[in-house]
């Protein structure tokens, strides 16, 4: 395996159709938020199942919207997985609020627990921001009971999971709003990018007013005719998503099916040689029957006691690129004062020994096989 070429943790593929869209773009001379972003934000919208969406300059951009447009703000609490991306708490705090860290339900299902978030909600709780861990829909029945028994907004941190599905309707329709990514190593990989998703009109106005500055009307509106000065109304902020890479999404976005599809064969494929290891799993084995997976990571659980850091090591001299997803957010220097304040015993339990392994649709079948010799090797 030395000799063969590197196996990249994430990988991105284009054509010339992707190419001949970005320079159609580039051409028009029109590069900022326009026409291709309408069209971009009108096909997401079809795709996901909701009236509204809102294009942004990154997933974290979609999450800090989507609390301000929630009317999260100083002295309110957001309940958060710890095993998730910082940015789910950083733009918590960055409304002001508090993020109050929940358990997972254990190595068998990464995403949180609903129970732990009952435990949780307390009479400041304004909002939970649930995260499809891996492209894994998380229990949204006993969530969307929690946020309506107890009058809260339900967001979705959907980074994970464009054209995951829960009994039917798309991950990131299910609660108030859902955030999406588009950074390089997403289903749908842009480079950078983001969207809100909502069914609430109110809602959308917000984002959108927010994405721009807080300005009443768009530069491309007053371009069309359509309005010849502005009002600010809030103090926004430049969240817009650009031309070019709204191009290329749309042209992605209508090959996402196939993408995801090929995802979960080779998650497939890791699950039955993974099965040979000893002390080595993969979470969500058991999926419901009435969820579908986008397959955004292909995540192991090794023995319990192995040296993480040492099989990593073996594993890239060997050539294959390794990730960890996530360091739990309650363990970084910026969240120390709020360790401890929670036990989450099952999120600690699985923090060593998360390893994540190389998946991208064009992954090849024998590359599966040389990732699995490595990690096999590794762990001698």
């Amino acid at each position: 395996m030395s000799n063969a070429s590197p196996i990249p943790l994430s990988d991105t593929s284009f054509d010339e159709e992707v190419l001949r869209a970005a320079g159609d773009a580039l051409a028009s001379g029109w590069w900022s938020t326009g026409p291709r972003v309408e069209a971009f934000e009108q096909a997401c919208a079809e795709f996901v199942g909701t009236r509204h969406a809102v294009a942004v300059s990154s997933g974290t951009a979609a999450l800090h919207l989507a609390l301000l447009a929630a009317d999260c703000r100083p002295g309110d609490e957001v309940v958060v997985p710890s095993l998730t991306f910082v940015a789910a708490a950083n733009s918590v705090r960055h409304v002001g609020a508090e993020p109050v860290f929940c358990d997972i339900r254990g190595p068998e299902d990464l995403n949180l627990d609903p129970d732990d978030v009952r435990a949780a909600i307390t009479d400041r709780t304004r909002a939970l921001l649930v995260l499809h861990y891996a492209g894994y829909p998380c229990d949204m029945d006993a969530l969307r009971a929690l946020a309506e028994e107890h009058d809260l907004v339900l967001l979705e941190d959907a980074a994970h999971a464009l054209g995951a599905t829960w009994r039917g309707e798309g991950c990131g329709s299910l609660g108030t709003a859902g955030c999406f990514s588009f950074f390089a190593n997403k289903n749908l990989p842009i480079g950078e990018g983001g969207l809100v998703v909502t069914d609430d009109d109110a809602f959308a106005a917000d984002v959108r007013l927010l994405r721009s500055h807080g300005m009443t009307t768009l530069t491309l509106d007053r371009k069309r005719g359509h309005a010849a000065s502005y009002d600010v109304t809030s103090a926004g902020f430049n969240y817009r998503l650009d031309e070019v890479r709204a191009a290329m999404g749309t042209v992605q976005l209508r090959r996402l099916d196939g993408y995801n599809e090929a995802r979960r064969r080779l998650v497939a494929l890791y699950r039955e040689g993974i099965a040979s290891l000893d002390g080595v799993t993969m979470p969500f084995a058991d999926p419901p029957p009435h969820a579908t997976s986008a397959a955004h990571l292909a995540v192991a659980l090794l023995p319990v006691g192995a040296d993480r850091a040492a099989v990593r090591e073996r594993m890239r001299a060997a050539g294959v690129q390794t990730s960890v997803h996530y360091p739990p957010i309650h363990t970084f220097t910026a969240y120390a004062d709020v360790r401890g304040a929670r036990p989450l015993p099952r999120t600690e339990g699985v923090e060593a020994r998360l390893l994540t392994l190389p998946l991208f649709p064009h992954l090849r079948d024998d590359q599966v096989e040389a990732v699995l010799q490595a990690l096999r090797d590794a762990l001698v």
